[in-house]
């Protein structure tokens, strides 16, 4: 070029570079596959990430970053020194915050330090738990823009919730439910920007009597922290207003209307199978990032009715000896829980004995789509759960379990009903026939093993529809039982861990994801190691 210096010729051998003829280098990106939608480059900039300046890129569906890192020592070009991309799913992102450093006191304002990029982490055994990536960058103009982008793509996440209607019920367990909440959830609900309208209930049916009247519409999702009795509640009162809502005679409800906002679980009772169920383990942090996250799984629902009305909506139900112990255990609320529960179940175990009534149940339907004519032979001789086909069974048990969920928990690995699962449509009956205490006691055993349960000859398990119960009287040397029976309000039902008095037919009805509820399949979960006291 002309008037431009001569370079100065390069002195023989490998001589190194200069201080300020050395550059830096960006670690080359790893070769990734063809962009899909969502992985082109919205911005790229660079942060110090770990006391590293690292270059970072930021797509609808990623957070990537590589240390920068210096030419090779020798000056040799044709060499860099390679390092370990690392990246953060956006799905994975829960909250995004500026950064900033302030004085004592100092509400709003300071030095702005970069961006902290807060992310839901999976950890053995269920648990989940967040972690915190801070991204250090002193320019008020870059980091404005990247968090402005990341709030973006995080706002762009569907059954993420921005408001919740929070019930507390501070009489659960160890009366722990209040620190549970304002000590563990609380804060992880503010630091995704979600608002809150908390009741800390004062009574039983407090939750259902606000439910009734609040303003739902102005919340994304309802959340209970308690034990399966507070649940039960809530989930009720939601399906409740929403028959209210839909102008439905809520006296008696053949096809109910769905709950118009998901249901969240916080763990903070003695049983808590539904947490158990949809988190695979009890922890209040793991339940709230679930709830966060907007993990939604459609649940069926059973209803509860007598000829003339509904009494409610629930999960699942025992009618024998899970319901004899808890309301035995009900009755001795004075005591400490772990201990009225023992006592409860071991005192219902020495009186042990059979409920005579007649179940009647509707088998489920099972679609049959196959063209070809062995099929069609074949759907020909399946059940079709029609009503010609009810089946009655008359006798003596010593429990009947009705559950449209698995229900499990620490004592049942494999669930309480392992043959259901959370929205296939089914229930799960299971009939224990009056037998001696020491082949139940076996029954009982085996459901804190992987082997089967209902492997008894005094056990039957059907698949159901619609199962109706109608208690007999007793008669003969038992006829004493009535009245006692009369006097305490008829026969004990537990339903989802609450307990309902009934004398006449009770009709369960299942209906098919009639709520979501947040949290995910169990199917997907590992094996859980946790422990409750299940009855």
């Amino acid at each position: 070029m002309p008037g431009a210096a001569a370079p100065l010729p390069r002195p023989a051998g490998r001589a190194r570079a200069a201080p300020q003829e050395r550059r830096r280098r960006v670690a080359p990106l790893a070769t990734a596959p063809p962009a899909r939608a969502g992985d082109e480059p919205l911005l790229r900039g660079i942060f110090e990430i770990g006391k590293r300046s690292c270059d970072v890129v930021l797509s609808a569906r990623r957070l990537r970053w590589s240390p920068i890192l210096p030419e090779s020592p020798t000056g040799d070009s044709s060499v860099t020194l390679q390092a370990q991309e690392e990246i953060i799913e956006m799905k994975d992102v829960f909250s995004v915050k500026l950064k900033r450093r302030r004085f004592a006191g100092q509400q709003k304002g300071g030095t702005l330090l970069g961006i902290t990029i807060f992310k839901c982490l999976n950890k053995e055994e269920n648990k989940l738990t967040d972690c915190a990536i801070h991204l250090n960058n002193l320019s008020e103009d870059h980091c404005q823009s990247w968090f402005r982008h990341l709030k973006e793509i995080l706002n762009g996440f569907q059954n993420r919730p921005k408001s919740l209607k929070v019930f507390v019920n501070p009489s659960s367990h160890k009366r722990e439910a209040t620190n549970i909440y304002y000590e563990k959830v609380a804060p992880l609900f503010k630091l995704a920007d979600i608002k809150t309208d908390v009741t800390v209930t004062e009574y039983e049916g407090h939750a259902l009597s606000v439910l009734k009247e609040c303003e739902l519409q102005a919340f994304d999702g309802v959340v209970c922290v308690g034990g399966d009795g507070s649940v039960s509640e809530v989930a009720h009162g939601l399906l409740l207003r929403a028959q209210i809502d839909a102008g439905k005679d809520t006296k008696y409800v053949s096809k109910p209307v769905r709950a118009p906002v998901p249901l969240g679980v916080i763990p903070a009772g003695t049983t808590n199978i539904l947490a158990h169920t949809l988190y695979g383990i009890k922890h209040a942090v793991t339940a709230a990032l679930h709830i966060v996250m907007g993990h939604i799984q459609a649940v069926d629902v059973c209803t509860f009715s007598t000829p003339s009305k509904l009494l409610r909506f629930g999960f699942s139900a025992m009618f024998g000896f899970g319901a004899r112990t808890l309301a035995l255990a009900e009755r001795h609320r004075w005591m400490p829980s772990s201990q009225r529960k023992d006592f409860a179940f071991i005192k219902t175990l020495a009186d042990l004995r059979p409920e005579e009534c007649e179940l009647s149940f509707l088998p489920l339907q099972i679609p049959q789509e196959d063209t070809d004519e062995k099929d069609r032979k074949k759907k020909g001789r399946m059940k079709k759960g029609s009503k010609d086909q009810w089946q009655k069974i008359q006798g003596h048990f010593l429990n009947v379990s009705i559950m449209a969920i698995p229900c499990l928990c620490s004592m049942a690995p494999r669930g309480l009903a392992p043959n259901t699962r959370l929205n296939n449509g089914s229930m799960a009956l299971i009939v224990v026939q009056n037998t001696s205490r020491t082949e139940f006691i076996k029954h009982l055993k085996r459901y804190t093993t992987a082997k089967n349960q209902f492997n008894f000859p005094f056990v039957e398990t059907y698949t159901v529809q619609e199962v109706k119960v109608q208690p007999r009287l007793k008669s003969g040397p038992d006829a004493k039982e009535n009245v006692r029976l009369n006097a305490e309000g008829n026969y004990p039902w537990n339903i989802d861990g609450d307990l309902m008095k009934e004398a006449s037919e009770v009709h369960v009805r299942v209906h098919p994801q009639l709520i979501d509820l947040y949290g995910v399949n169990t199917d997907d979960l590992e094996s859980s190691q946790v422990t409750c006291n299940c009855i």
